[in-house]
């Protein structure tokens, strides 16, 4: 899974997301990225977001994205991403969310671009 441009990092995120491949979506952070699996809360390095990841994974989700902004500043970018996210809890309960995404990309030195910051609750579209 290679990620050429900013956009295409966070369009194979979901991906990943809608098909349940957990490594495939950890494949696309850098090591020491951080992630905020909620709001007021973030997290650092692989292990930390696979643990999380794991438990959005666990809801069978379903997400829709439409990439609202980029903006890039030589091998980093901003992307934007408005999303929406269906899925079933552990106890059955149909969950909906939705909100508007910051995650910070940088090209690597192969070309493909990784996620260094995730913060899926940057803000709810309006």
């Amino acid at each position: 899974m290679r990620a050429e441009t900013p956009e295409q990092a966070i369009e194979l995120f979901s991906r990943c997301l809608n098909t349940c491949d957990l490594d495939g979506a950890l494949s696309l952070y850098e090591p020491d990225a951080a992630f905020v699996p909620q709001p007021g809360v973030a997290l650092t390095g692989l292990d930390a977001i696979r643990e999380a990841l794991a438990g959005f994974f666990a809801l069978e989700p379903a997400i829709t994205g439409r990439i609202a902004k980029v903006i890039r500043a030589g091998d980093t970018a901003l992307v934007t991403n408005a999303w929406k996210l269906t899925g079933t809890q552990p106890d059955g309960q149909a969950i909906a969310l939705e909100g508007l995404s910051s995650d910070v990309v940088r090209q690597q030195p192969d070309g493909r671009w990784l996620v260094v910051i995730d913060d899926p609750w940057g803000s709810t579209p309006g």
